[in-house]
């Protein structure tokens, strides 16, 4: 059985070969592409292209296909995230990939770099294989952007902003999705499935996506107030404007250092000086320090994101993140953080080191008895510890969709399985993350 979790694309390009005709051909009884009506809003240039639901070798196997999975979303499991990314190739080589059930790859829309024109592959009722966890998959709709992360200002123009602004409040209102940055994910933003899955998860769109200017220009396709500031709050949102925060990343895959240029990340470290060590995401850097790389996702936060103020000294800030302190510059008279009103969860009295989850799966018992595909969820390494507060608080949806063939031949094929615990959404660090509301307070700070 598929992973059905994304894969590198150049990788994939790479061992699918050229691309036949056959391979690019629709499954046999789809209708014609020009018969599908795309899911978007009017006015915004958009087409379809469907991505293959075919099968890649033997007949008789009927788990191995790609590249999406049917459902009937959201009658059957509800839609509560969008996830951002970006291509690392080209926009016509996005399109073939997805056309390539070989590549066991694909998102609902692809947005090109040019002119910012959309095209849509896997309709939203049905499951793209986009995000890299497959809970996040079942509840998200994904949108490729044309380009690559280390170069990402190169790449993400006027045109792609606007559109996948436009794109994101249609889908946002249809689905009644918040619009904040534990809703409005980049692929970065994703959590592993696992704590042995953390290394392995994406990084784009990177820190050349400029987060200010798409959620202000979402916001206005919206018609939707920003984050409405508070003076003390202990709440903050990152808003260091992006030309002005200039900063030098280096592409550690490339071992090349990356030119000094506007970002949306700003450096965390583990104490308030600039000599002190980067902050290291643990399941990234067990036991080390964490690194300039433009990859390394644990020693910066991105604009936009929220955290919680955990102490402060001369010039600097500490947030807490993935459940301990990471520290930022804030000088006197900067813009870098914003205190905003919103609400926080924090451990229940007498709670300690509350566990933090990849997934919102229901527990084993909450599955037919017999049967044996169901998944449940295994703390990650994060916890949040007494005295410690993290952005967030929605209810994430409960639930397991189990699809593992292409025409639901098993039993309990493609069925959507609820569990009873209430499971919310929080920023844990730069991955949001899930815990159970049993074991915290959901407090309104500002």
């Amino acid at each position: 059985m598929t992973s059905k979790t994304k894969i590198r694309f150049a990788v994939a390009l790479a061992a699918a070969g050229t691309l036949s005709a056959t391979l690019l051909a629709p499954a046999a009884g789809a209708r014609p592409a020009d018969a599908v009506r795309p899911e978007c809003p009017r006015g915004l240039a958009c087409d379809w292209v469907p991505a293959a639901y075919r099968q890649t070798g033997d007949p008789a196997d009927k788990e191995s296909y790609g590249n999406y999975d049917t459902a009937d979303r959201p009658r059957t499991n509800k839609i509560d995230y969008i996830v951002l990314h970006d291509t690392e190739v080209g926009f016509d080589s996005t399109l073939k990939l997805f056309q390539n059930p070989a590549s066991k790859t694909s998102a609902h829309y692809v947005v090109r770099s040019s002119d910012g024109h959309v095209t849509q592959m896997v309709k939203t009722k049905d499951i793209a294989w986009q995000a890299g966890n497959w809970y996040v998959n079942t509840h998200s709709i994904g949108i490729e952007q044309e380009g690559y992360a280390a170069q990402g200002a190169q790449w993400y123009t006027p045109a792609m902003y606007r559109s996948t602004a436009r794109l994101v409040a249609h889908l946002a209102r249809v689905h009644d999705i918040p619009l904040d940055r534990q809703h409005i994910l980049g692929h970065d933003g994703v959590p592993p499935t696992s704590a042995a899955g953390t290394g392995g998860m994406h990084w784009d769109p990177g820190p050349y996506w400029d987060w200010n200017r798409f959620m202000k220009l979402l916001r206005q396709e919206a018609k939707a107030a920003r984050p409405a500031a508070a003076r003390n709050s202990p709440l903050v949102t990152v808003t260091a404007g992006f030309d002005a925060n200039r900063q030098a990343f280096r592409d550690c895959e490339k071992d090349t250092d990356l030119p000094v240029q506007g970002s949306s990340a700003v450096p965390l470290h583990t104490g308030p000086t600039e000599d002190a060590p980067l902050f290291a995401d643990p399941g990234l850097h067990p036991g080390g320090v964490g690194t300039d790389c433009a990859a390394d996702w644990g020693s910066k936060i991105s604009a936009t994101q929220q955290a919680v103020v955990a102490d402060r000294a001369p010039g600097w800030t500490a947030i807490w993140w993935y459940g301990a302190k990471a520290w930022l510059r804030t000088p006197e008279g900067s813009h870098v953080l914003t205190p905003t009103r919103g609400t926080v969860v924090r451990p229940k009295p007498g709670r300690t080191d509350v566990p933090v989850y990849g997934v919102a799966y229901p527990a084993a018992a909450d599955y037919p008895a017999g049967f044996t595909g169901g998944r449940t969820g295994a703390p990650l390494l994060y916890t949040i510890g007494a005295g410690q507060s993290f952005p967030g608080g929605g209810e994430a949806p409960t639930g397991y969709y189990h699809a593992p063939t292409i025409d639901s031949s098993q039993p309990y094929d493609h069925t959507y399985f609820t569990g009873p615990e209430t499971y919310l959404t929080v920023q844990i660090g730069h991955r949001v993350g899930f815990v159970k509301a049993s074991d915290v307070d959901v407090v309104r700070v500002g």
